[in-house]
């Protein structure tokens, strides 16, 4: 293929995209290095027909100017499941329509290059793990805790794929017989405890109970997600407080059972609630410390080096060894 050839004699660039359920990102990559970045807030309505077309926006804002016989492919990080190896997304429970949906052959006919789909979290312990707080290890979880969970994980110096690229889907390990739904369909799954949307669940009930409180008053002028109630946390207000607490909690207690069935060196935590890990971390730590055997007391949670980038490191890393094989 012509791609292919000129990309052996020009440096390595890839555009790397990743899917969420709060915003589509991409990047132009020069290996793990970005160069331009660009954002939109995911489509939901549109469905998949106008994610795609966000796909082909943003992949034109930040190649403008670049050659794409320089650009090796794509690489799609995707919440799932996802089938990696058809390139099929399988079904997204944070984002409604996407079943079934073969990704990577619509997206590559739209834009003319190869596209390589990833798990999220996958391609995000990828990024983390070769460029960023994983570096240099041999077992590490990665953990993202956002719209939903998810996980990647290394072991014995290998990235864990599994049955069609679905290793690791942490989020939906049960910690209770009876507990919130969660959007998968099951009942009391980490990620239904545990996730940014669930804390905002909670955050709502909470201001509705007290209107004179932080969260009544806050949720008078505008909506609540976990964002305030960190704010509400960092300003002194007792119920964000608890809130927070709870949630450094749950996160322990989901964690404890990663590092049971992983044994990893250490637990990297990415997504949007590690911006505030500093208020989470003695909690989550606590917990560890108190219901992790003995061997795993140790094993530490650190937050993510590479921050929002996390994702789009690990795709770009993973299209430039794909488009190498």
């Amino acid at each position: 293929m012509p791609w292919r050839g000129r990309f052996e004699m020009t440096i390595a660039k890839t555009i790397a995209i990743d899917l969420g359920g709060t915003q589509v990102r991409a990047a132009l990559c020069e290996g793990p290095r970005i160069l331009v970045r660009a954002s939109k807030k995911t489509d939901l309505a549109g469905g998949p027909t106008d994610i795609v077309k966000q796909f082909e926006s943003l992949i034109d804002e930040v190649s403008a100017g670049a050659d794409r016989g320089d650009i090796a492919g794509v690489g799609l990080s995707s919440a799932g499941p996802v089938d990696t190896e058809l390139g099929i997304v399988l079904g997204i429970p944070t984002i409604p329509g996407w079943e079934n949906i073969p990704i990577c052959t619509l997206l590559s006919n739209r834009v003319g290059l190869p596209v390589h789909l990833e798990n999220d979290a996958i391609a995000a312990a990828l990024g983390e793990w070769r460029h960023g707080a994983g570096q240099g290890l041999q077992n590490m979880v990665y953990l993202t805790v956002s719209t939903g969970i998810g996980g990647g994980a290394v072991v014995d110096g290998r990235l864990l794929h599994g049955r069609k690229g679905m290793a690791a889907h942490v989020g939906h390990m049960r910690l209770a017989q009876e507990g919130p739904r969660c959007k998968c369909g099951a009942v009391a799954c980490f990620e239904a405890f545990a996730s940014g949307t669930a804390l905002a669940e909670r955050a709502r009930a909470a201001g509705e109970a007290d209107p004179a409180g932080f969260l009544g008053l806050t949720l008078k002028n505008k909506s609540i997600g976990a964002l305030q109630v960190f704010e509400g946390a960092r300003e002194g207000d007792p119920q964000c407080r608890l809130l927070v607490d709870q949630e450094a909690a749950y996160l322990g207690q989901g964690i404890t059972s990663i590092i049971h069935a992983f044994s990893p060196e250490q637990v990297v935590l990415g997504g949007g609630l590690s911006h505030s890990f500093d208020l989470l971390e003695a909690g989550i730590h606590a917990v560890i410390a108190a219901d992790a055997m003995a061997p795993f007391k140790q094993v530490r949670v650190v937050p993510s080096m590479l921050g929002d980038n996390s994702g789009l490191v690990g795709a770009a890393t993973m299209a430039l060894e794909r488009a190498g094989s």
